[in-house]
């Protein structure tokens, strides 16, 4: 491999490790369609390198939120206990989808991704700004919203199993719409929920053979420092201007994205 690859990777993995340290995102929704559309790497083949970057990254994240008092330990059950079973769920139909219809798994994948960033930003766009911004900064009873997150958990474990984007950013979506978690709680909480995620959805990718670890590898040199990096400015960035970040960073992926199908297509 050219020196000068190797170093591209670095970077990007630099780049992606300070928004999910920062921001709770980047893993999926931000290296995911730059592995595709900037490396080359087949669509199949980026969806489960990138669960292992994934996990990799946040571990050191994680771990600095949780001494920084950023985890909320029974949020972190209560989407793990739906998360779980939608992974596996995801990843098994990933893999029918393969057996079905071979190479044209990558063909379904870009749809899947692309459609998954516009329309997360657009929901936020077409009605979601007055809740995120009405919500409060403590947290809610659990006991009476436990259904819910579970609920939350398991839409996304199913689409972080089958595409990969979901433990950062629609679990941080959701949270910020229906519930009024403070932000430095819900990127450390998501986090590290996404470290027990992204360990399972790792396995049962490298399970299918999806894994290139010389890409992984790679990535990694930039990506855990960045993340331990990013997990330090969290606290220093006020909680509206987290928000702000977090939303920016959605709407401008998305928009990339769409723009990128449409230059494919022609």
């Amino acid at each position: 491999m050219e020196i000068a690859a190797v170093g591209g990777r670095i970077l990007l993995g630099l780049l992606v490790g300070l928004l999910v340290g920062f921001t709770g995102l980047g893993g999926g929704m931000v290296l995911l369609p730059l592995l595709i559309s900037v490396l080359g790497v087949p669509p199949i083949v980026a969806v489960g390198s990138d669960a292992v970057i994934n996990f990799v990254t946040k571990i050191g994240a994680g771990t600095l939120h949780w001494r920084r008092g950023n985890v909320n330990w029974r949020l972190v059950l209560n989407l793990a206990y739906g998360s779980i079973p939608g992974a596996v769920i995801g990843v098994t139909l990933l893999a029918r989808i393969r057996a079905a219809y071979g190479p044209g798994v990558n063909g379904f994948l870009r749809i899947a991704i692309v459609v998954l960033l516009i329309a997360i930003p657009f929901a936020h766009l077409a009605g979601f700004r007055s809740s995120m911004e009405s919500a409060s900064s403590q947290d809610p009873p659990h006991d009476g919203h436990r259904f819910g997150i579970v609920l939350i958990g398991f839409f996304a474990g199913t689409l972080v199993g089958l595409t990969s984007i979901g433990s950062g950013s629609v679990i941080l979506m959701l949270l910020l719409v229906f519930y009024g978690f403070s932000p430095a709680t819900m990127v450390g909480t998501d986090i590290v929920h996404a470290v027990l995620l992204a360990a399972l959805t790792s396995v049962l990718q490298y399970r299918l053979g999806n894994v290139d670890f010389a890409l992984v590898f790679a990535v990694l040199l930039g990506s855990v420092p960045g993340g331990i990096l990013g997990a330090h400015l969290t606290n220093k960035v006020p909680s509206a201007r987290l928000k702000q970040v977090l939303c920016a960073l959605l709407t401008i992926v998305g928009a990339r994205m769409l723009w990128m199908a449409i230059v494919h297509a022609n």
